[in-house]
């Protein structure tokens, strides 16, 4: 039912290094020619061979016999004393209640941990939160995983009766869930384009847009499997709902960001010994690669201890159970919310060559469509919103898997399915410290290959914007450059996920630098918007505008949240390829159409986050009254803009002050008289 690591043979696939050698060998055949051989050797050395060389006589005969006394000897008994015999008898008893002794400790450390727990509880329950929370949900894990091994039959008997009525009353029922999602979705557009506003109905119908568009650009177009397509964004937008919708959602998420940010800081401390106390002055070099470094060494230490394994069987088989897709599939795509995009297919290695065209397809799609967790902390260390982050990195892999199998579908049997076992790679390291030093020099290589990359691509821009300036001035528009190409090329696209229009022409032109060249230029100049917004100023300079709303930010940090450009294209070809050399010519006739379903899938994640983005639930009043003087379809009865209002007039009511200042701008005061029509006091 889950997908667990097992031993066992099965039938249909079968992986050849798993089995035995030894399997179809006669061990009697094998016995008695080593009798035989023993008898000629026992038959040889009774002869004498002497050898002359000079004043040497080698007796090989008599060395046999003095080794032959000497090994005699060493069989005499050898009589123990007490303290031996003692030793003996300790090893006996442990040997023989061995798994007696280990519940004993495992019991004593667990009593101890728990008396820990309970403890800091008692002390400040507050402060012991996020211990006492990791605690039950590793409890309910070893539960769920002990009950499943043990009762999987009984549990799946006492379902089954469900299971067949379900089945044998699906033709209705699916129209009647159909229907019931379609008014669901309706009746919530309604009420939520009231109180938010209609930027939400832009960003669902660019949603639309993108599933129709790989509809008509499918494959296969009428053989399109829709369970998965419609779970897939179904899952996204349950994943968006808790996270951006719900306060505690978003505060677990903002929690989990935090301690990340937190955890990668860490990593100052080994940059700061070898490269000295200025090593922020060369920000990228010294602060952003190595976060890289120390990354990729924990998440080897986890994958050597087996939670990586563990973690990625359980939502592959989250997304197998409620998606429908193969385990191949559902295993890669949980994978690459951690790993990267070559990396995530070690994990399936032996199946790779037994997998149809459509589930490589998957496999390729979901390492375009997400990022890998190395690179995570370095997009963080720019100042881009570590929860936001996180968020997109979990809602893209169900994403990716809807877009291949829409843009793809499946059209021949899968071949590797539960029944024929589904067993994870383990680790070749043979000890924690071993693990540590392995992830540490695996990623030397992507060290160096972020460094070659950012070098050569912002030298090639440089060079791009140039010749393009100097062919602008020919026609009388030096302005011209391959970031205003790219953002005319985008600006539709960046639209329809929900970007204010006057902010469009800035993301199409970052989503530009991301497909063309890579996300790190696209992040980095990202970060760069995101600042000039924090530090305030003029909005236009020039009349370029210098920042976007938080709106803005936070879908383009979604959409950007993927490793689908030309330059991963050639890497995927090639790291595949060494995986599967079975497989290289359906990879380099998918790997194209790959790269352009996970550019989909990233723009649907943005959709979805376009359609549940709260601005209050994270940015300031003195924020959210700034950009809602920017655009003119924000409802006054928006229940944000009400609250600050009403703090704003409180506030000057309290100071004795006509006009208090301080954050707020005259545009935040004009706002807030229309919305509340407060008295001339305030407003004049």
């Amino acid at each position: 039912m889950e997908l667990t690591e097992t031993n066992r043979d099965h039938s249909g696939v079968h992986n050849l290094a798993f089995q035995n050698d030894s399997d179809g060998v006669d061990v009697t055949n094998l016995k008695g020619l080593g009798d035989t051989s023993q008898r000629i050797k026992n038959s040889q050395n009774k002869k004498t061979v002497h050898t002359n060389q000079g004043d040497e006589y080698i007796n090989i005969e008599s060395d046999l016999h003095e080794n032959k006394r000497a090994s005699v000897d060493d069989e005499q008994p050898h009589l123990k004393g007490p303290l031996e015999k003692k030793y003996d008898e300790v090893c006996e008893f442990c040997k023989k209640h061995k798994t007696r002794i280990r519940y004993v400790i495992y019991g004593i450390l667990i009593t101890a941990y728990l008396a820990v727990v309970i403890a800091a509880c008692s002390l400040n329950f507050q402060r012991a939160l996020p211990l006492f929370v990791i605690t039950v949900l590793v409890i309910f894990f070893i539960c769920w995983d002990f009950l499943i091994a043990k009762y999987e039959d009984r549990i799946a008997a006492f379902f089954s009766p469900g299971d067949r009525y379900l089945k044998k009353q699906w033709f209705w029922l699916k129209w009647v869930l159909c229907a019931a999602v379609f008014i669901t979705i309706i009746c919530w557009l309604i009420f939520d384009t009231t109180k938010q506003g209609s930027r939400q109905l832009i960003s669902f119908g660019g949603l639309v847009m993108y599933v129709l568009l790989m509809l008509i650009f499918s494959k296969y177009p009428t053989r399109v499997a829709w369970r998965p397509v419609f779970s897939g964004i179904g899952m996204q937008f349950i994943l968006g709902l808790l996270i951006l919708r719900t306060k505690v959602g978003f505060d677990v998420f903002n929690w989990l960001g935090i301690q990340i940010q937190t955890f990668l800081e860490y990593s100052d401390t080994g940059a700061k010994f070898v490269f000295g106390d200025k090593y922020t002055d060369h920000f990228f070099a010294f602060k952003v690669l190595p976060i890289v470094v120390f990354f990729s060494t924990v998440m080897s230490m986890l994958y050597h201890v087996g939670f990586m394994q563990w973690l990625i069987g359980k939502v592959g088989w989250i997304m197998h159970i409620f998606m429908g897709t193969t385990p191949v599939e559902s295993l890669v795509a949980a994978g690459n919310i951690f790993v990267g995009q070559t990396e995530s297919p070690l994990l399936v290695r032996p199946y790779l060559p037994y997998i149809t065209k459509s589930e490589l397809h998957a496999v390729m799609t979901a390492g375009f469509s997400t990022i890998a967790g190395s690179v995570l902390g370095a997009y963080i260390s720019f100042g881009v919103s570590s929860s936001h982050l996180l968020t997109a990195s979990v809602m893209s892999a169900p994403a990716s898997l809807a877009a291949s199998k829409l843009f793809w579908p499946e059209t021949e049997k899968p071949l590797v399915t539960l029944r024929s076992g589904i067993q994870m790679a383990k680790s070749e390291s043979k000890n924690l410290l071993e693990a540590a030093s392995q992830g540490a020099s695996t990623s030397i290589g992507l060290v160096a290959n972020i460094t070659v990359n950012v070098i050569s691509f912002l030298a090639l821009l440089s060079f791009l914007d140039s010749a393009l300036s100097w062919v602008g001035n020919l026609f009388d528009y030096p302005q011209l450059n391959f970031e205003n190409i790219c953002a005319y090329i985008f600006m539709p696209f960046s639209f329809m996920m929900g970007v204010d229009w006057e902010d469009s022409f800035i993301v199409g032109g970052l989503l530009g630098y991301k497909t063309f060249f890579n996300e790190f230029l696209a992040y980095e100049r990202l970060s760069k918007l995101i600042q000039n917004r924090e530090k305030g100023g003029s909005m236009y300079i020039n009349g370029v505008k210098q920042y976007m709303t938080v709106r803005s930010e936070v879908i383009a940090t979604y959409a950007l949240c993927g490793f689908a450009n030309f330059g991963s294209l050639g890497l995927v070809i090639g790291g595949m390829t060494n995986i599967a050399p079975s497989k290289k010519k359906e990879i380099a006739d998918g790997a194209f159409r790959a790269m352009i379903a996970g550019t989909a899938a990233c723009f649907m994640t943005a959709c979805v986050a376009g359609m549940l983005t709260v601005p209050g639930l994270e940015v300031p009043c003195h924020i959210l009254l700034g950009n809602a003087s920017n655009f003119t379809d924000l409802p006054a009865n928006s229940t944000e803009l009400v609250e600050c209002c009403r703090h704003l007039f409180s506030s000057a009511n309290h100071s004795g002050e006509i006009f208090p200042g301080g954050n707020y701008s005259l545009s935040s005061w004009n706002v807030c008289c229309q919305i509340l029509g407060q008295p001339a006091f305030h407003c004049t």
